[in-house]
């Protein structure tokens, strides 16, 4: 995140389909995300709950293609429908995938662009916080109805308490695990400066409730790790 005003959903998909910053999203994860391979494990076992051994699995917000990878090395029946609307993230996602790519197939564009299914499993990860609350409640409805009646999905993306008295230090630790795990200050300070102003940031009590509007009616909480909270759910 780069912008020091409230981003639209456009502005980041521009971003992403910036050659010169997809080249350095790959680090950029890993830094800001505390856990990310461990979360990447987790939404496997828990897809793989109720998921079949050939599931077909649709993945929402795929460019960059680092789940698309840790979920088909770990599971090698499964076949997935990868679907974002930048170019350039999907370009990396092939990079990334190398020979898997043989498994999966991607859509440039939203979940309007995704097949219809049914799918056995769905995830959704680091991208529902880029949508504004009716978007965020329509777009993982969506997702509901292209999954079979039981099938699980699993939502992780940023989610903090937003209370005037807890955001701020909220923010600070959001910053201060990628200074620790060495990146740049001055980047960091901005991508805080972005996260503050973005009004698509909600509490994990409302972000659940989206959740649940959308006709996830058990979803719960399984992740949480500074402002990153994650949750599953079923169809």
């Amino acid at each position: 995140m780069a912008t020091d005003a409230a981003p639209s959903q456009e502005t980041f998909i521009r971003s992403f389909d910036d050659p010169a910053a997809v080249a350095r999203y790959a680090e950029g994860p890993q830094r800001f995300v505390p856990g990310l391979e461990a979360l990447h494990r987790m939404t496997v076992l828990l897809l793989a709950e109720r998921a079949p051994r050939d599931a077909s699995v649709l993945v929402l917000g795929a460019g960059g293609g680092s789940e698309l990878k840790a979920m088909a090395e770990a599971q090698p029946g499964w076949r997935f429908v990868g679907v974002d609307p930048a170019g350039e993230m999907l370009k990396l996602a092939e990079r990334v995938l190398g020979p898997l790519m043989e498994r999966v197939t991607l859509v440039r564009g939203t979940i309007d662009d995704a097949p219809k299914g049914p799918f056995d499993a769905a995830t959704c990860l680091l991208t529902l916080h880029f949508l504004e609350a009716a978007e965020r409640t329509r777009t993982a409805g969506e997702i509901r109805r292209r999954l079979r009646p039981g099938s699980p999905f699993v939502a992780a993306h940023a989610s903090f308490p937003q209370d005037p008295g807890q955001r701020d230090v909220w923010l600070d630790r959001y910053a201060a695990y990628p200074v620790a795990m060495g990146a740049d200050p001055d980047a960091v300070a901005k991508a805080r400066a972005a996260v503050a102003a973005s009004l698509n940031s909600f509490s994990p009590d409302k972000d659940e409730a989206i959740l649940r509007e959308a006709g996830f009616k058990d979803a719960s909480l399984f992740y949480a790790a500074f402002t990153w909270r994650g949750w599953i759910g079923h169809a």
